[in-house]
């Protein structure tokens, strides 16, 4: 079934649609990659294709236009792999069911994958074309984007020739993005220590629900909810009053995604059977005081179960939630030159068992590359009070704003021109690819753009129908008056 029959542009949206057919997790994308590569066969364009996997499609300028200078257009073709627990769904093998709902689409209990799928739409539409004019176009589709920017990171320097790059990632129509934050990612490895169960015990399982999750840059200034951090205040409290230890934990799943989900079990003595379900419907009463005005649809959720065989040794379990309780998690600061912006952030990202290790991941992001140091390093010191071994993945560059860019000119006039309005223009919190091509191709000219999507990185996400035609209008319009 096709659902967007009688949404404009119709172009993109066909081929939006046949993009949410194709399974392209990080790291997963050899569909996606197939897909293109008969794409550029059967339209009779040039393709480049590097060792990582990304590629390059490359269109003549069209007549009257080859005097324009070449512009190379870029998404990234991986999506993020998130679903409500309900939902049975496997990102290896199914497609994304996409449907209408008043002004947005959204999919059926997973991600929409719009995050970057709407901008390999209008590549692609832009490729297909016979009528629209531009100069000669390269379009840069990246692997891997959203789990590593390992597309970015080992991008050939002669994949492309073009000096003008538009990046189509960005997710609020009517904004011009001109810079980004850097990032790193932390992570914590624990030895989990145990001992055996006592038989005079009630084990239950808790776990938190319903929160909206986000992207831990675009989103992390909300306030919305963090299930680990909450779920952890419960086991804090339940400890303190009860002598509450662990059996399990597991929370959150990708390093850009904020926690939405989560779970633990364990046992208290059985005096305290009835005593833990009180404390839970106090701390709802608590949460909804607190964030329930962001967070309207947050479920804390406690069942019996039976009884583990083995626990977290009290010193374990007390090192452990004391270490998550303590760890950062959401602002750290706000910029000073850029009203509005948030220069730093940390994400407590996940949790779970792996093998015989308990692995907590963290990301940080900052415009600053003081800030990333800085905020590492008080995770880092966190971790490590903990007596968790860490490592730190390999950062990537924040993109500075370059104000007087030439294609910034061009992409603020034909807003205005379309539009009778000013467009923002802005720097971003969230990583965008752009830092790293900068650093493959000193001295290319770069904006990026997009319609507007949001809860991206969550079940939740969804793209605003009436902006996808004005980011294809003014990205057209970009096109025929680069200079």
């Amino acid at each position: 079934m096709y659902p967007f029959e009688n949404l404009k542009p119709a172009e993109i949206w066909t081929y939006f649609h046949e993009i949410c057919q194709i399974p392209r997790p990080s790291k997963n994308e050899e569909k996606m990659i197939n897909y293109l590569i008969d794409f550029a066969e059967k339209h009779g364009l040039d393709l480049k294709k590097d060792k990582i996997g990304n590629l390059v499609i490359s269109k003549p300028a069209t007549a009257g236009f080859e005097s324009l200078p070449s512009v190379v257009l870029q998404s990234h073709i991986d999506m993020v792999c998130e679903k409500n627990n309900e939902t049975v769904h496997n990102f290896m093998t199914d497609s994304i069911n996409p449907y209408i709902d008043r002004e947005w689409v959204k999919a059926k209990g997973t991600t929409l994958g719009a995050d970057d799928g709407i901008g390999i739409a209008a590549q692609l539409a832009i490729l297909a074309s016979k009528e629209i004019e531009h100069g000669h176009i390269e379009c840069l589709f990246t692997v891997d984007e959203e789990t590593g920017l390992t597309g970015a990171f080992e991008l050939e320097p002669d994949m492309f020739s073009g000096k003008i790059l538009i990046n189509l990632d960005s997710e609020d129509e009517g904004e011009i993005f001109i810079g980004c934050a850097g990032g790193i990612g932390t992570i914590g490895y624990f030895n989990p220590e145990f001992e055996a169960t006592s038989k005079d015990a009630f084990a239950f399982k808790v776990s938190v629900s319903g929160l909206k999750g986000g992207h831990s840059g675009d989103d992390i200034d909300k306030g919305l909810g963090n299930a680990i951090k909450i779920l952890n205040r419960y086991i804090y409290d339940a400890t303190r009053q009860f002598g509450f230890q662990l059996a399990t934990i597991e929370g959150g799943n990708l390093h850009n995604a904020i926690a939405r989900e989560a779970s633990a079990t364990g046992v208290v003595p059985w005096k305290y059977k009835e005593e833990v379900r009180v404390l839970i419907n106090c701390f709802i009463a608590d949460l909804q005081e607190e964030i329930g005005k962001t967070e309207p649809h947050i479920k804390l959720h406690l069942e019996s179960i039976s009884l583990p065989e083995k626990i977290l040794t009290k010193d374990f379990h007390n090192r452990l939630v004391n270490t998550i309780y303590a760890m950062p998690h959401g602002v750290i600061t706000m910029s000073s030159s850029v009203p509005g912006l948030v220069e730093t952030s940390t994400n407590l990202a996940s949790i779970n068992f792996e093998g015989e290790q308990l692995v907590i991941n963290t990301s940080q992001r900052s415009a600053l590359e003081s800030g990333i140091n800085n905020i590492a390093n008080m995770v880092d010191s966190v971790f490590k009070l903990g007596e968790a071994t860490t490592k730190q993945t390999d950062g990537y560059p924040g993109w500075n704003p370059n104000p007087d860019s030439s294609i910034l000119k061009t992409a603020v006039e034909t807003y205005k021109m379309l539009f009778k309005t000013e467009p923002q223009v802005k720097a971003i919190h969230a990583g965008l690819e752009c830092g790293l091509f900068l650093q493959k191709y000193p001295g290319l000219d770069m904006i990026s753009i997009g319609p507007t999507i949001k809860g991206a990185h969550s079940p939740d996400e969804r793209l605003n129908i009436e902006t996808v035609q004005k980011f294809w209008d003014h990205l057209l319009a970009i096109l025929k008056h680069v200079a």
